[in-house]
């Protein structure tokens, strides 16, 4: 935009706030001192929403002078400083009350969906997530692993480490005098147990 347009002369910048100088409502509330208030000091414990008005020197005055916790015995100090560890809040031990099971609230008003709260607290898993684990979906690469090793849907992790090291004994070279006619069935045994491993099976 020039300089010398008459759309220039229209604009108008128009300040957001009364930008004179004020005179001062507030005077130091200091005995005997009649300077401008321009800081404000709490008034004490019990009164932390109200302030004194005092200038410049007063305020620091008072603030050196300042103590929060006069008239406290040491004890009531002491407790004042823990209980402002949790915002002055009541708290309650772990382990005492109805639920001294942690995840036994959540599990039963049904906040736990997961079941995760019993089972950090060392508790065995709900019913419901038995349930889950139980009827797990098998899938096709799943029932072929296991296949690849002569086993049924449902056996353990122990039985099928058990199964594994039982058939790897029996098709490796050095078990059969050198012999690598079995080796192709030994590839396919290792890669049904470690795809079994890293489904969670074995």
């Amino acid at each position: 935009m020039k300089l010398d347009s008459p759309l220039f002369d229209k604009i108008r910048v128009k300040p957001g706030e009364d930008r004179r100088a004020r005179t001062t409502e507030h005077v130091c509330e200091w005995p005997g001192c009649s300077n401008e208030a321009t800081h404000r000091a709490p008034k004490g414990r019990g009164r932390e929403k109200d302030y004194w008005r005092y200038c410049l020197d007063h305020v620091r005055e008072y603030n050196q002078n300042y103590n929060f916790f006069q008239g406290m015995s040491d004890d009531d100090v002491r407790r004042y400083q823990k209980d402002a560890l949790t915002g002055h809040r009541p708290t309650w031990k772990m382990g005492t009350g109805k639920y001294s099971d942690p995840g036994r609230f959540y599990a039963e008003n049904g906040i736990d969906p997961l079941d995760m709260y019993r089972e950090f607290a060392g508790g065995s898993p709900s019913g419901k997530a038995r349930a889950k684990a139980e009827t797990r979906t098998i899938r096709n690469a799943e029932r072929k692993a296991l296949d690849t090793l002569g086993l049924e849907v449902g056996v353990t992790k122990s039985q099928i480490k058990a199964k594994f090291h039982d058939l790897v004994k029996r098709h490796h070279p050095d078990s059969n005098g050198g012999d690598r006619s079995t080796e192709d069935r030994l590839i396919e045994i290792i890669q049904a147990y470690n795809y079994l491993k890293s489904a969670g099976f074995a």
